[in-house]
């Protein structure tokens, strides 16, 4: 059996590795909409959102604690650093296959359902928490795809409104500019949430490694976190830019601007009760929203359709290759099943 404190290194290391296609993953969530309508080249999107990646990752630490003790019961895994490392395997063996398909899955969810098929797999249905699951992990699921689209439905038909009687070049000029402020507060939101979910899997590897007494979050997993994530982000994720940005429903600048702004409200807002929701569902169901205020029929809801498919698939998916990467590690001898000897 290696020691442990080699396991709990390789799990922080593989943490990071998430953080870093999360990033990589995700960063067409803030850039997307403000590459496609041209208002910011590629490289300067990239770079904008990269910084700002960053910076968000340090405001709260809400997100984190749902993730390290609101989805299983700390107490009942202590001791199997396997089980962390096995979440990750499934989690990010989700995000590549989605990112090489081009399909705007949910990384979050991912990890979510790594965590839960490891934890099954190792103490039974009994380790997960469920009534947190119901309330921090499940509602926020179903909830937060249904607030990007209706506060980008009718933030698009407020902004319709107000500016009816304006020249429709005149408003696309001006929302230009708007869009790098609604870009930046999207990429700011993203770091709110989405770097937090691996603060609190490493956070909770510490716990179950004895390294920490508590769930409180180390200053130096917040720094390493927000800096995988920021890397991941400078990385770009180009092919699911391509699906957010053009396949879904042709923006113009007043569309994206409105399209980041909605979805933005609402991740901070589940950021700030700790709800670890997808980024990549709320901007796409507010870009759904935005572009059904205009005409039902000027979205492709084929495009709508497949995406959906990838959001039903990915915790089961992710939860049952993380079961598979924790059985492996058990016949290697790196985990064990709880009540059962090592192999």
């Amino acid at each position: 059996m290696p020691d442990p404190f080699v396991i709990l290194i390789a799990v922080v290391l593989v943490a990071l590795v998430f953080d870093f296609t999360n990033g990589a993953h995700d960063s067409a969530n803030a850039i997307a909409t403000i590459v496609s309508t041209k208002v910011l080249s590629p490289r300067t999107a990239v770079l904008m959102a990269a910084v700002l990646n960053l910076a968000g990752a340090f405001v709260g630490t809400k997100v984190a604690h749902t993730i390290g003790s609101g989805i299983v019961h700390p107490d009942m895994v202590r001791g199997c650093q396997a089980l962390t490392l096995a979440a990750l395997g499934g989690a990010i063996f989700w995000n590549l296959l989605t990112w090489y398909l081009g399909l705007p899955s949910s990384s979050s969810h991912a990890l979510i359902g790594g965590l839960m098929g490891s934890a099954v797999a190792y103490g039974g249905f009994n380790t997960l928490h469920y009534a947190s699951i119901a309330e921090k992990i499940l509602l926020p699921l179903v909830l937060s795809p249904l607030a990007g689209f209706l506060s980008g439905y009718l933030l698009m038909l407020g902004l319709s409104w107000s500016f009816r009687r304006a020249h429709p070049t005149k408003v696309n000029t001006s929302f230009r500019k708007l869009q790098i402020v609604s870009s930046a507060l999207m990429a700011t939101s993203h770091g709110m949430n989405d770097a937090q979910k691996t603060m609190g899997i490493i956070t909770l590897a510490l716990f179950v490694g004895h390294q920490i007494t508590d769930l409180t979050v180390p200053f130096w997993v917040k720094l390493a976190c927000a800096m995988a994530m920021a890397m991941g982000t400078a990385m770009g994720g180009w092919k699911i830019v391509k699906t957010m940005g053009h396949k879904i429903f042709k923006l113009e600048a007043v569309h994206g601007c409105a399209a980041e702004t909605s979805a933005a409200l609402v991740i901070t807002g589940a950021s700030l009760v700790g709800a670890p929701i997808s980024t990549t569902h709320t901007i796409s169901t507010a870009v759904l929203g935005v572009g059904s205020s205009k005409r039902l029929s000027a979205v492709r809801w084929g495009i709508a359709g497949n995406m959906v498919v990838a959001w039903v698939l990915t915790l089961p998916a992710a939860a049952v290759v993380a079961a598979i990467c924790f059985e492996l590690l058990r016949l290697l001898g790196l985990a064990t099943v709880a009540g059962a000897p090592l192999p």
